[in-house]
């Protein structure tokens, strides 16, 4: 069992940290702190490039915690927090990827809750240090402040798309 989890800690971890990687810098096919600045403002984001900064930094912290299995309930928190922005941006295509859809974010938001629910296993820096097992309370706490962070991010950071002069407000009449 812990093989299995440390490979999906690894892939999972590892994957939410690259995505952050692309956000601020040019590595793994990113378009720099300028492209991923333009993303978050084409998608209808106030902050520009602290947003940028904020959602890249936040995708490689968490996903290197939850790779490393260091800290997996605040890792898991942050990697659904960041994914729930993610799937509020998709949400409007539906759930297939190949629709640009929300399915990526959400196997990740599962995933994150599942290994926070699980526990990174005895192959992760938790086990090393100690800090395991976490009580399963934890798991629901992760899910509810990530899930919600998510939401409030969204919120307050999110501008709705104006109407243009002259036409009806999307459900009027």
């Amino acid at each position: 069992m812990d093989t299995g989890i440390l490979l999906l800690r690894l892939l999972a971890g590892l994957l939410v940290a690259g995505h952050g990687v692309q956000k601020i810098s040019s590595h793994l096919g990113g378009k720099g702190l300028e492209g991923g600045t333009e993303e978050f403002r084409a998608d209808g984001f106030r902050g520009g490039v602290l947003t940028a900064l904020a959602a890249g930094g936040g995708q490689i912290g968490s996903g290197l915690l939850l790779a490393a299995g260091l800290l997996t309930p605040l890792a898991a928190t942050g990697a659904i927090g960041v994914m729930t922005v993610a799937l509020t941006v998709k949400w409007r295509n539906g759930l297939w990827v190949q629709n640009d859809g929300y399915e990526y974010p959400l196997v990740l938001i599962g995933t994150a809750a599942a290994l926070a629910a699980t526990g990174p296993g005895d192959w992760s820096l938790d086990a090393a240090l100690g800090l395991t097992p976490y009580p399963l309370w934890w798991a629901a706490a992760a899910l509810a402040a990530g899930l919600g962070s998510g939401l409030l991010t969204r919120l307050v950071l999110h501008r709705p798309t104006p109407v243009p002069p002259g036409t009806a407000a999307p459900g009027a009449g």
